[in-house]
């Protein structure tokens, strides 16, 4: 399975960053997968940032939860994620990474999770 993020390298502030988790060689429908988007910012730990499940269930972090939005299409095999009011202390590497089977614990830690993207870098600049 390869996951694929993509979106904007630059926006600005108080607008809206949208990326998008592109996945091949699996479905996104299958396993009992958590897709999951976690972020890095420069010289900081990763954050664990928000999933959503096969059903489509989601989960965010409580800091995070009132501006970000977590959404999938099935039948692209999908996953995305919405930010609103983005801040300047929003640049960062943003990941896509999932969680095939039982067991999720909604972390950062890269050992949990079965299969990573490469990252995308934001910016945040007006």
């Amino acid at each position: 399975v390869q996951l694929r993020e993509s979106g904007p390298g630059l926006v600005k502030p108080s607008q809206t960053l949208s990326l998008t988790c592109t996945v091949s060689g699996g479905s996104i429908t299958t396993n009992s997968a958590y897709w999951t988007w976690i972020r890095q910012p420069p010289e900081k730990g990763l954050e664990w940032m928000g999933a959503i499940s096969v059903s489509g269930s989601t989960y965010y972090s409580p800091s995070l939860k009132s501006r970000t939005s977590i959404s999938k299409d099935n039948a692209k095999n999908t996953v995305y994620l919405q930010m609103n009011s983005l801040k300047p202390e929003d640049p960062a590497v943003y990941y896509c990474a999932a969680k095939a089977g039982l067991g999720y614990r909604g972390t950062p830690d890269h050992g949990e999770y079965d299969y990573w993207g490469q990252g995308t870098q934001v910016t945040v600049s007006s």
